[in-house]
């Protein structure tokens, strides 16, 4: 469990994501699409196409 304080970073993905993709496949959008580490300790939202699912990712 991790707190979402003021502390963080928050980035959201810019495109809709696939909301069956593992957490492997987000760390792979979070390096190509992104330009980011994924085990940076930021916080990483990615939304489905409808916007009505959101994903959190986290390291």
């Amino acid at each position: 469990m991790f707190s979402l304080g003021s502390s963080h970073h928050f980035y959201l993905y810019d495109g809709f994501c696939d909301m069956r993709k593992s957490f492997e496949g987000l760390c792979g959008l979070i390096g190509s699409g992104m330009q980011r580490r994924a085990t940076s300790g930021e916080v990483f939202a990615f939304l489905n196409r409808s916007r009505s699912n959101m994903k959190l990712l986290r390291w």
